[in-house]
């Protein structure tokens, strides 16, 4: 099979530097093209300057219809770690144009939600609040523990980010929540509890807590908390390198490549759906 030719949105941000980089770096991988934001003073860079290796000839630009028009299509898949309204954007482009959408934006409303759906009825999608290979094995690790023990054990998690994340709880922290609450089999968005301020009253048995965390230069920090009579079991993830999101981007990817259309996650990716 020849090479997977793969477009980065976001390609001047923090991630999408980082995936050109790892793109480079993995065989049967290509980069097609290399997307940002019109009004970014970066357009027209290279994008291997830009990520730190060697000039590549890829430069970034603002228009993904050069790369993701049917008539003329340049690229197999798109890897997208952006905003909502890009994000929905490039979901009805890959649902045109029939390729892999991957998705790694966070913040996305219940309307977003719905139109990534309805995109995926003609592009295979994976999205998924983390890429990370560790965090999505902890989301299966978290929703067996909270399967296995009762009311007793109170869910709460905690998430540290650098001081630049604009959204909280974080898409991983949202990810953990809802692994919990299936295994508990309860509807987060009726159990969860974002903030305590104030008298506040007893904790309600079966809510999932959140605490979200801001500063300095962390990538990304998730503890899931179980915390019973006389004993608590915690399980932690450390992320120490946004390259371990771009290789798990990249893995789903060239699985994406070879399904049919349709929504899929990193647990379909890995294979823990049975977990």
């Amino acid at each position: 099979m020849s090479d997977m030719r793969l477009v980065v949105a976001g390609a001047g941000g923090r991630m999408g530097r980082t995936l050109v980089k790892a793109i480079s770096e993995t065989k049967g991988l290509a980069l097609a093209g290399a997307l940002e934001d019109a009004r970014s003073p970066l357009i027209g860079w290279d994008a291997g300057t830009l990520a730190g290796i060697s000039e590549n000839g890829v430069k970034l630009i603002a228009d993904p219809s050069p790369l993701l028009d049917k008539a003329a299509l340049k690229a197999d898949g798109i890897i997208d770690f952006t905003a909502p309204s890009a994000t929905i954007s490039y979901a009805e482009l890959a649902a045109k144009a029939g390729i892999v959408h991957v998705i790694g934006t966070t913040g996305l409303s219940a309307a977003d939600e719905d139109k990534i759906k309805a995109a995926a009825k003609s592009a295979v999608i994976v999205k998924s609040g983390n890429m990370s290979l560790g965090v999505n094995l902890l989301g299966a690790l978290v929703r067996r523990v909270a399967k296995t023990l009762d009311d007793e054990f109170d869910i709460e998690i905690v998430e540290m980010h650098h001081n630049k994340k604009v959204d909280a709880p974080s898409g991983t922290a949202l990810m953990l929540g809802h692994a919990a609450a299936e295994g508990r089999g309860i509807d987060l968005e009726k159990r969860s509890v974002r903030s305590r301020d104030g008298h506040t009253g007893a904790r309600k048995p079966g809510d999932i807590g959140f605490v979200s965390l801001r500063g300095g230069s962390v990538v990304g920090e998730h503890s899931v908390i179980f915390a019973g009579p006389a004993e608590r079991i915690e399980l932690v993830h450390k992320a120490e390198d946004r390259m371990i999101f771009a290789r798990g981007a990249l893995k789903a990817a060239v699985w994406a490549r070879t399904q049919k259309p349709g929504l899929y996650s990193m647990t379909d990716v890995l294979g823990l759906g049975d977990f």
